[in-house]
């Protein structure tokens, strides 16, 4: 394969809302770059970029997917992301390496949810963006609703470079707003059109578009102004140069037309990406942490610590190599294959470079690009291309490598909090012992998901970006790892504690012959405050009872709450002295005074109101303003506890403690609630006491399991 040349390089995220065609779409792209013998296709599993099993069974992308197409001179690299909310990470982690976005619009539904949210994805990292009005070949594909909307959320930059031709066949081709030609499409074709004249019908609204165009490029260019005004419009060759110049500023965002499913302008795209895209090396140079060694004047000649210092690293062969992993993928035979970018220096086959994150050192044998689930064996890298390399040792995406003694670090992009949570149970014990190997393979492809064990209720619980997520998850573990589990609600981990004191004497005596067993001890029991967990004072005087005694009676305590009174949880926050009791100098020991410590526990716990205690989540929701009433209302119908709520940009904020119990499956009732436009996320934060009213169902339900096995 070619090598390519920063300069020849175009890297684009495509991004959107779910169902607006991106897939198809860049299946299309890479048919009329004749990458593929035939055009790719979601439903039969034949798209590029939609190779995961999953992927195709669901008919839709949950990770990001890279292609590219060697188009007239120039390397189009794709990165491919998912449009459903609950994976917009994936859609902001494949800003971070390229130079622009390709925004695809349904052109029948418009701007949706993701389309929001990408945009403002790539504001934050300050990308060009390239629309396209998919699906123009949809009955209701409607350009002036649709661009009228998209103004409105976007503002007034958004400009057509291209009109439609449409006509009682349908969809046919565009036309060039630029060069004032047209392009004529044969649909389901190869995507290439040929060069015709504009229809009659459109000349007069092609004519003053193209005015529209040139005025909205020139202004605030005297030199293109005046040119403007003096001859009424502007030389195409310097129009060209002003109009990528324009989008690389973000002063313009182009509007295009195309019908990914048909075939059609999608080779006039592939020459719009070439053109006014940004190469790599246009890019202002990145900002990246350098480590510096520096000695300290401390007379002994020990050095000082490092510290980091920012510095700017600009995409150029010429500087020290450094690159950035961006994805991992996990493949059944060639392994772990780590995808990324070279922003600086040439990466040559074989090369040995420094892990920068990790402190290793890594050889890239065998470099190559993806083009989907396929890697292209390429000898060299050039700074700005993408590349993969597979069976590094230990790097992981968001890892920084590069030369020895050019320590930097580029920021990784940020994993929002996981949104929902699932216990999972293994089916076998064999299941088990795969379980925690397979999952973390699954986390270095997917850094949203979180897998551990809940310390209290001894569950393996596993959290992603909500329940089809997951539900993908157990998929792949049965599938590629043949784990087999069981997907159950998660135990919410109650906790038990008291809001009265108590005082009461446990006695245990048993008598078999021989020795018997005696153990007496008074203790009383008193509250503590939230969060202090369990407090022991001894207050014995006079040897009442024996000082090797006493600990016992803490342990048996001990025993005895975390096995709860109320409904089997924890109790917590509460203190125990333990003032009197009586000894036998035969028949006591360690094990009488447990048992005596257990049943003093108890008698307290009878007399002291106990209470049960739930967790209470901290939760942030987005969401578009107009859903605020519905959503303030259902967090009260859910115990929740408004704590403010604030506009924004986009939508609203709105922040509020809620019962974890209430939770576990809000991930779904949010998205029917807002149409898919909202997100959230949730963190723990503190206990609280559970009303009465759920204490009791809460308190009947934990006896019944007790009740059924001693019948």
């Amino acid at each position: 394969m070619k090598t390519y040349q920063g300069s020849e390089i175009r890297n684009v995220a495509v991004v959107g809302h779910a169902h607006s065609g991106k897939t198809t779409l860049v299946s299309a792209l890479l048919h009329a770059a004749k990458m593929t013998p035939k055009m790719g296709r979601v439903e039969d599993g034949s798209a590029m970029t939609a190779y995961d099993e999953e992927d195709v069974a669901r008919r839709t992308t949950m990770l990001n997917a890279v292609a590219y197409a060697e188009w007239n001179g120039v390397k189009v690299n794709f990165i491919d992301t998912p449009g459903f909310h609950m994976f917009v990470h994936e859609a902001r982690a494949a800003m971070m390496p390229v130079e622009a976005a390709l925004v695809v619009v349904n052109a029948a539904n418009g701007p949706e949810a993701m389309t929001d949210r990408v945009w403002k994805f790539a504001d934050e990292f300050n990308l060009p963006r390239v629309v396209v009005m998919n699906q123009m070949d949809h009955p209701r594909a409607n350009l002036d609703k649709t661009l009228e909307a998209m103004r409105e959320r976007y503002g007034r930059h958004l400009i057509p470079v291209q009109l439609p031709i449409v006509n009682d066949k349908g969809f046919q081709g565009v036309v060039d707003l630029v060069t004032m030609e047209a392009f004529f499409y044969t649909p389901d074709g190869d995507g290439h059109g040929k060069i015709g004249d504009i229809p009659a019908n459109m000349a007069e609204e092609a004519k003053a578009a193209h005015e529209t165009l040139v005025e909205l490029v020139a202004e605030g260019k005297d030199e293109l102004m005046e040119e403007f005004f003096a001859q009424g419009t502007i030389p195409e060759q310097h129009l060209i140069t002003a109009l990528h110049e324009a989008i690389r500023e973000d002063r313009i965002f182009p509007v295009l037309f195309a019908s990914g499913g048909t075939n059609v302008a999608t080779d006039h795209l592939l020459d719009f990406l070439k053109v006014y895209a940004p190469a790599p090396v246009e890019r202002a140079p990145v900002a990246a942490r350098a480590v510096l060694q520096a000695v300290a004047a401390h007379g002994n000649g020990e050095v000082s610590e490092r510290q980091p210092e920012i510095v700017m690293r600009a995409v150029d062969d010429k500087e020290p190599i450094s690159l950035y992993v961006f994805k991992t993928m996990t493949d059944p035979f060639a392994g772990r294959i780590s995808f990324f970018k070279v922003f600086s220096g040439v990466l040559k086959n074989d090369a040995g470079v420094c892990n920068y994150s990790r402190k290793g050192s890594e050889k890239f044998a065998h470099l190559s690009v993806m083009q989907g689930h396929s890697a292209v064996p390429v000898s060299d890298l050039h700074a700005g291309d993408i590349g993969a390399v597979a069976k590094l040792r230990d790097t992981f995406t968001g890892d920084t490598l590069g030369e020895k003694g050019h320590d930097i670090f580029f920021e990784p992009v940020g994993m929002p909090e996981a949104a929902m949570t699932y216990a999972i149970e293994p089916k076998t014990r064999a299941d088990e012992d795969k379980l925690a190997p397979a999952v973390h393979k699954l986390m270095e492809e997917d850094l949203l998901v979180r897998f551990y064990r809940d310390p209290q209720t001894s569950e393996f619980l596993i959290a992603g970006a909500g329940q089809p997520h997951i539900e993908s998850l157990v998929s792949k573990l049965r599938k590629r790892y043949h784990t087999e589990v069981t997907l159950k609600a998660p135990k919410v981990p109650y906790r038990e504690t008291i809001r009265g004191r108590a005082e009461a004497q446990g006695r245990h005596k048993k008598q078999t012959g021989g020795h018997g067993q005696y153990g007496d001890c008074k203790i009383k029991m008193e509250p503590l405050p939230r969060g202090s967990g369990f407090e022991f004072e001894n207050d014995i005087f006079g040897g009442a009872i024996p000082r090797q005694y006493v600990p016992a009676v803490e342990k048996g305590i001990q025993e005895s709450a975390a096995r709860g009174f109320l409904a089997g949880y924890p109790v917590v926050d509460f203190k125990v002295t333990v003032f009197d009791g009586s000894y036998h100098d035969v028949d006591s020991n360690e094990l009488s005074f447990k048992l005596a410590g257990r049943i003093a526990f108890r008698k307290c716990m009878e007399q002291a109101k106990p209470v049960l205690l739930e967790p209470v989540m901290r939760v942030e929701i987005e969401a578009p303003e107009e859903f605020a009433g519905a959503l303030m209302g259902d967090l009260n119908q859910r115990r929740g506890r408004v704590q403010g709520m604030e506009s924004t940009n986009s939508g609203t904020t709105i922040r509020a403690e809620v019962p974890m119990a209430e939770m576990l499956t809000y991930g779904q009732s949010l998205t029917a609630m807002t149409q898919g436009r909202g997100s959230f996320h949730m963190e723990m934060d503190h206990y609280d006491v559970v009303p009465q009213v759920q204490a009791d169902k809460i308190i009947a339900n934990a006896k019944k399991p007790v009740e059924e096995e001693e019948e």
